[in-house]
């Protein structure tokens, strides 16, 4: 089966996409207390509806919410990826998805990819036997995404409420709205409408990574929110226990204070990699402030994350780590 790409009138290959099912409220349904629960599969969410000219397969791969993943499950969902997009036929992938981390596999599925073809990460913020579920609709949409040529070279995206978004930047803003998807200092780079998808802007992307593999399941970096009063008990415990790495959320520009200063020239001299993010939720990482500011922490050791929102940047230490890649500033600069 063939399409005329309407370029030079030669026959195109039917565009394929494979979906990707991991559960989340895309695939919820609700059990007889009412709580919502991902029970519905890959088959069951593309239902028997036509995508138009594009042949979609699915697979499923996990089915829970994605509150409960953890390095495993990210790393599981990268190898599905990574196998998918490694058949000829296949134009691009589709990862259904949980909304509630999405921001965090998409990042990491984008770290990793190192092709042109689209990866595109959708869900839902209505489950699937609600009336006005939006699970439908947001898995068409991506799948016009990964079968467009227009979206080739974008990397790893979200594709939600018609609009698409590159994970470097984007966090979930809002816990229930139907647009839950944020871009911090920017936006969306493409949309889809009437017209089709069109891509606005087009990511530039560092090199890849390596994928993660089996040391990235127990890979611990943990996160130490400033805030007035705190100490570095939480810091000092989270090190105890395992982590090898720490990112502060300061305050501001990315601040602590005195104790956190202390704590931080210990861990560093230790071994331990330090990162410092911001507990804001626009705006980079500067700094600017002796006195156990950021410029105090940054000389004591502590790796400035940039504009890298603070759970994208524990997971690029995380993934580094597990790597036996020096986490030096030069090794994270094309990535903060």
């Amino acid at each position: 089966m063939t399409r005329d790409d309407g370029l030079d009138g030669a026959p195109a290959a039917v565009a394929r996409v494979v979906v990707i099912a991991t559960g989340g409220t895309i695939a919820s349904i609700s059990d007889p207390g009412g709580a919502a629960v991902a029970r519905r599969t890959a088959a069951q969410l593309l239902g028997s509806a036509g995508y138009g000219d594009v042949e979609v397969e699915g697979r499923d791969v996990l089915n829970l919410g994605s509150y409960l993943f953890g390095h495993r499950e990210l790393r599981v969902i990268a190898e599905a990826v990574a196998a998918a997009l490694a058949r000829d036929e296949v134009t691009g992938v589709v990862v259904s998805h949980g909304t509630d981390t999405m921001e965090e596999t998409a990042f990491l599925l984008d770290l990793v990819h190192d092709g042109d073809k689209p990866v595109v990460l959708t869900g839902a913020q209505r489950a699937a036997d609600q009336p006005d579920s939006d699970g439908p609709r947001n898995l068409r949409e991506a799948i016009a995404v990964a079968a467009s040529p227009g979206a080739r070279g974008c990397g790893a995206v979200i594709s939600f409420a018609g609009r698409i978004f590159s994970p470097g930047r984007t966090r979930k803003h809002h816990t229930v709205a139907a647009e839950p998807y944020r871009t911090a200092d920017g936006g969306p780079i493409g949309r889809i409408g009437a017209s089709g998808v069109v891509i606005t802007a087009l990511p530039v992307r560092p090199a890849p990574l390596a994928r993660p593999g089996p040391r990235f399941d127990g890979t611990r970096v943990d996160i130490v929110t400033v805030h007035p009063g705190a100490d570095a008990a939480l810091a000092r415990a989270a090190v105890r226990t395992g982590a090898e790495a720490v990112v502060l959320a300061g305050t501001g520009v990315g601040n602590a204070n005195h104790a956190l200063l202390e704590w931080v020239s210990e861990a560093v001299a230790a071994g331990t990699v330090v990162g410092l993010s911001t507990r804001v939720a626009e705006g980079p990482v500067v700094p600017t402030y002796g006195n156990a500011g950021g410029a105090d922490l940054v000389r004591a050791g502590a790796l400035s994350m940039g504009a890298l929102p603070l759970y994208h940047a524990r997971l690029l230490l995380a993934l580094l780590i597990s790597e036996g890649v020096a986490v030096t500033e030069p090794t994270i600069a094309p990535y903060v």
